[in-house]
């Protein structure tokens, strides 16, 4: 924790209280391990919201829930129509995932603006901007895909009626599963002056180097497919091998090019089949279906096209060896890009003035702010993580570099409840 007694302007925040929300947020849907199943708009989910949106009462926010379900807690500080800033990530998991990938960012989003009320009412000062605390729906994509799903309906990405009928694996459309936890909202939220969100890091670069906070100023770009080869449902006994088409078999194929694939272009590729369906999935059965939830990752645009061109090649090729067919049944890309230049260096400064530094890091994985980033200045602040560990029940980020990190968001905000959101030059938004 820092010394919030230097001279530098700060609002101290109050560790003991995020721990205590952080703990309080982890008993829906967490696993005795350190797992978290709180995939997004299931009961878990729906109780976890509950709960956020008591706290939110309790505390004097304003709650708001829009079409999508993206649910808002508001704290006026200023006049009514002075900038809003918005803080926030979102509170869904992988399935047996960790506690602090997403739920992190929520709960420091209502530490720090509690510290910079509490600090701002201490000095007798009117705020120069309003914040808004998010909790943005279907982030992790495990449930419903596409993922960031919230947040691209809110920029105007995706369209309300399309992400309302995205289904699961079971059938259940986004809309029923809402409607099911009672987040079906219909508020109106306009679209932020500035976006701020706190993240673990996910990776091993501050943990190697041993420091603290990070900013991520880069965000790579992907191309995501769902695609299915498409074999003859057979007998796995009797049917001859030659015989056969085996689905299964041509995804084989599929997903060691993939691998092969990425080795061609170092580290500047990142390949993955994380999900396959298979049907009908019995064991004495040659599957006729077999759908691959595939990705591809870059921060080159050039990179990517070739990429997917390359892979569309090793799919006929797979087909063909293994007998089958194959149709892609959706595509989402997602481009690549920076954060906003004005919010770098407003976070830079936060850090410095307790003397750490600021290491600028790349997201590979998709973040809210990066669908946000079209519409609005926005960035993602990185904590480390202990070993890089994500989407893992190991995932760890300490309580101390949680309120580190929680405090710079913090003096973050209150610079811009001081100076106002034109001083940061935030115009200088993504490019």
């Amino acid at each position: 924790m820092p010394d919030t007694t230097s001279p530098h302007r700060t609002a101290p925040i109050n560790p003991d209280r995020l721990q205590g929300m952080m703990e309080a947020i982890s008993t829906f849907g967490g696993g005795p391990d350190g797992s978290m199943n709180r995939l997004t708009l299931s009961a878990e989910d729906g109780r976890a919201r509950d709960w956020l949106g008591s706290w939110f009462k309790a505390n004097g926010f304003v709650q708001a829930v829009d079409a999508i379900g993206n649910q808002f807690g508001s704290m006026a500080l200023a006049g009514a129509n002075a900038p809003v800033v918005m803080v926030g990530s979102h509170i869904d998991s992988q399935p047996n995932g960790g506690r602090f990938d997403g739920p992190l960012g929520v709960i420091a989003a209502c530490e720090a603006i509690l510290a910079v009320r509490e600090r701002l009412k201490a000095e007798n000062r009117l705020s120069a901007c309003n914040f808004k605390v998010v909790n943005w729906t279907n982030e992790e994509g495990a449930r419903f895909q596409p993922s960031l799903l919230g947040s691209s309906v809110f920029s105007g990405a995706a369209d309300l009626d399309w992400a309302l009928d995205r289904v699961d694996g079971d059938g259940i459309s986004v809309r029923d599963a809402l409607d099911a936890i009672g987040y079906a909202g219909q508020d109106k939220v306009a679209v932020p002056d500035a976006l701020i969100e706190l993240h673990i890091e996910g990776d091993v670069w501050l943990d190697k180097a041993g420091e603290t906070f990070g900013i991520f100023t880069r965000f790579w770009g992907a191309t995501k497919y769902r695609l299915a080869f498409l074999g003859r449902q057979a007998h796995t006994g009797a049917t001859p091998m030659a015989d056969r088409k085996d689905a299964l078999l041509g995804a084989a194929y599929l997903m060691a090019d993939l691998k092969e694939l990425a080795g061609h272009y170092g580290l500047e590729l990142h390949t993955s089949v994380g999900r396959l369906e298979v049907f009908p999935n019995s064991p004495n059965t040659v599957p006729s279906e077999a759908v691959l939830f595939i990705e591809l990752r870059s921060s080159s645009p050039e990179i990517l096209g070739e990429a997917e061109e390359t892979m569309l090649q090793k799919v006929n090729a797979a087909a063909e060896k293994a007998g089958i067919g194959y149709e892609v049944r959706s595509i989402d890309r997602r481009k690549a890009g920076s954060f906003s230049k004005g919010l770098i260096a407003l976070a830079e400064t936060a850090a410095a003035a307790y003397g750490q530094t600021s290491r600028h890091l790349d997201t590979i994985g998709g973040h809210d702010s990066v669908a946000m980033s079209a519409v609005c200045p926005a960035v993602v602040l990185a904590v480390r993580s202990q070993n890089g560990v994500i989407h893992h029940p190991t995932e760890f980020t300490t309580p101390q570099d949680q309120a580190f990190a929680t405090q710079i968001l913090a003096d973050m905000l209150y610079a811009l409840a001081c100076d106002g959101v034109d001083t940061a030059q935030l115009s200088e938004a993504a490019e």
